[in-house]
């Protein structure tokens, strides 16, 4: 018979102390729905006790469970013996005995009527092999080269084996004990279990605790060593931690190795200079406070007190014409870099300084995954946001803008007073949000090699902080919290190479890569970011609002002058018009969510041709504007190559589309299903912004 093992009930067993009938640091009860098998071999009421044969990948400890079945049964008292297959040679003398002897004085005699456990059954001598079949068979044996009578092991068999033997189905139950990655529901279980055991031998008065969140990310490991692996991580995240005895182990101690990094350059080998360059503080400190901070603040005076047209104003010109047509240029190429240099961080890293200067001292940073409602209030944020910006015309009114650009930096200041690092811009902050959703699509990558940082480093100074160590140099730690061998994609990332400024073992790598390379299969985003794919595309609709609803009979004539209701309400309807179309192709195909990931190409394209017209029609005026001079140099190019790029922006979009939905449609659909879809959606989204 065969029988698979499907539930967590199995646990670490190992021999009862003398004159205990079970160990010490285990327990175990036999539910109702387990097979008949086992409960006959647990409770004792198999009256035949045959051989057992436990098959499996490595690293599941299946000795263990030959341990489970035999210190659980009548003969938990009666010594267990394990010996590996692959030394007993080709005659099996360590285990039937010499032929001078008989057998007498042998493993097999001397063991009476206890327990065997032959691991690696699959690696044993084939001319010893079928002596072992017939031993678990018949229970008979004798000493290689003994001419006597044959004898009768009276005790129990356990085989484990990592390959498959037909030959020893017949004369076993075969257990077949599935891989750590088929049950990853139960991996939090196997965790806290495995904590359990081992904080005590590692001196731990109590066994901490472990987040969700640290769930959450090692579900997404397929631990290909299965328990063995398990073991290692948690020895060594206790050993990491056991300066400081956390009650609950921080996510940066668990190391896993990376999913594997095709087609990768590291700049930083290619022109090591590069590194020294880009860790410089003086460099960044300069950047910075000396000149982004006070620049944010002469554009904010100037949108207040200059003219409030963008004809005339050149601060608000910067913002629409300039700002946001390079901002979406430059993430395929550096992804989220703009928060390494944004002026509402500087400002809110300034406020924090300030605080702590006069005794204050901010939470730290929380653990926990607030990615669960954070995300939903972000997407929410923003189409706040957008409503407000064609509701109230923010593109040629400056004051409106620099109140935009305040109540961003308050949100900055704030969340910096109540924590340590940058909260709000992880998680709250919306142009945050849409850098690092459109930083999956970037060419480049910061990551540290997880072998060098769990081999090396204990101190963590590239995630927590720290003092100059080595050749790192004295920093406050990554300003979003992550570890970057722990980075699953570019999100979190905002090339502020504060990590590489930390670390003295030069285990943080500049890396180029094939665009989008974070858009896989099995990436598991947090559920709220998708809302904010919906909404930037709602953007894209409200923006264009015209050509979708101006036909229907309550349409007013404009968004932005005329009764609020109605304005409202049909700002709300063109914001909502994705998220309407995305809950109908759902229903139809059942496609899962993460299929809006693969229209980024598409959605960034749209989102850089809607801002086109602004950047490559007006951005050349910003000298005539801002000084009200025409004999100023100034370009604006021809309609027909806005039209032009606008056309070739949009079919870039289309491929990298096309090239990403085969990977999350249904097999049904295939390659030319993802070409149709993304093709329908590009010439929709080309013709809704067309100049």
């Amino acid at each position: 018979m065969i029988h698979d093992i499907r539930c967590g009930t199995c646990r670490y067993f190992a021999p009862a102390p003398m004159g205990q009938d079970h160990p010490t640091f285990c327990s175990f009860d036999i539910p109702g729905d387990l097979p008949y098998w086992i409960r006959y071999a647990l409770d004792g009421a198999d009256p035949q006790v045959g051989p057992v044969l436990i098959s499996g990948e490595p690293g599941l400890e299946k000795d263990n469970i030959a341990a489970l079945i035999h210190f659980g049964s009548p003969r938990r008292r009666r010594l267990m013996i394990r010996v590996d297959a692959a030394s007993l040679g080709a005659d099996g003398a360590p285990l039937f005995g010499s032929a001078s002897s008989g057998g007498v004085g042998s493993l097999l005699a001397c063991l009476g009527d206890g327990a065997l456990l032959i691991d690696n059954l699959d690696r044993a001598d084939p001319a010893l092999l079928p002596l072992l079949l017939e031993l678990a068979r018949s229970g008979r044996w004798r000493a290689p080269g003994a001419t006597g009578a044959e004898r009768t092991f009276c005790g129990r068999l356990f085989f484990s084996t990592e390959a498959a033997l037909p030959q020893a189905d017949a004369c076993c139950t075969l257990i077949r004990v599935p891989p750590l990655r088929v049950r990853r529901q139960d991996l939090g279980e196997w965790l806290r279990y495995g904590i359990r055991q081992q904080a005590p031998k590692l001196g731990w008065q109590r066994p901490p605790a472990v987040g969700e969140a640290v769930v959450k990310r090692l579900q997404n490991h397929d631990f290909p060593g299965n328990i063995r692996e398990l073991n290692s991580l948690i020895e060594r995240a206790l050993r990491q931690a056991a300066a400081d005895h956390p009650a609950q182990l921080p996510e940066e101690v668990f190391w896993t190795g990376s999913r594997a990094s095709r087609l990768r350059f590291d700049l930083f080998r290619w022109r090591p200079r590069l590194r020294q360059w880009l860790r410089a503080p003086a460099l960044w400190n300069l950047l910075l406070f000396g000149v982004v901070s006070w620049v944010f603040v002469l554009v904010n005076l100037w949108l207040w007190l200059g003219p409030q047209e963008r004809a005339h104003n050149g601060a608000l010109n910067l913002f629409w014409a300039w700002w946001w047509p390079l901002i979406l240029l430059a993430y395929p190429l550096v992804g989220r870099a703009w928060c390494a240099v944004c002026p509402f961080m500087v400002w809110g890293t300034i406020s924090q300084r300030v605080a702590q200067a006069l005794g204050w001292r901010p939470r730290s940073w929380p653990r926990g995954d607030s990615d669960r409602w954070a995300a939903p209030v972000l997407a929410g944020g923003f189409a706040a946001i957008l409503l407000w910006e064609e509701l109230c015309n923010l593109e040629n009114t400056a004051w409106l803008s620099s109140c935009l650009l305040l109540l961003i930096t308050a949100g900055a200041v704030l969340g910096s007073l109540l924590f340590e690092k940058r909260f709000w811009c992880r998680y709250l902050c919306p142009v945050g949000g849409m850098n690092g959703l459109f930083a999956k699509l970037a060419i480049t990558e910061l990551r540290a090699q997880a072998g060098t940082c769990s081999g090396s480093c204990s101190s963590y100074a590239c995630f927590k902080g720290g003092p100059a160590e080595g050749e790192g140099l004295a920093t406050a730690g990554c300003p979003l919290g992550t570890h970057p061998a722990h980075l699953a994609d570019n999100r979190n990332c905002v090339l502020c190479f504060t990590c590489v400024a930390a670390c003295p073992h030069r285990s943080v790598q500049l890396r180029l890569r094939p665009p989008a390379a974070d858009l896989q299969r099995e990436m598991d985003p947090p559920a709220g970011e998708a809302g904010l794919i919906l909404v930037l595309a709602g953007g894209i609709c409200l923006h264009n609002w015209q050509r979708l609803l101006g036909w229907l009979p309550l349409a007013p004539a404009s968004l932005q002058v005329g009764p609020l209701l109605p304005r409202l309400a049909f700002g709300l309807l063109a914001l909502a018009l994705p998220a309407l179309g995305w809950l109908v192709l759902r229903r139809l195909l059942r496609v899962p969510f993460t299929l809006l990931y693969a229209l980024l190409p598409l959605l960034w394209a749209l989102l850089l041709a809607r801002h086109l017209p602004l950047g490559m029609g007006e951005a050349g005026l910003v000298l005539p504007v801002s000084f009200g001079l025409d004999t100023l140099p100034q370009w604006q190019a021809d309609p027909h190559v806005l039209a032009f790029c606008q056309s070739a922006v949009a079919v870039v979009g289309v491929l990298g589309s096309a090239l990403l939905l085969p990977r999350f449609l249904p097999a049904g659909l295939g390659r030319w299903g993802g070409l149709l879809l993304a093709g329908a959606l590009g010439v929709a989204g080309r013709w809704l912004v067309a100049v």
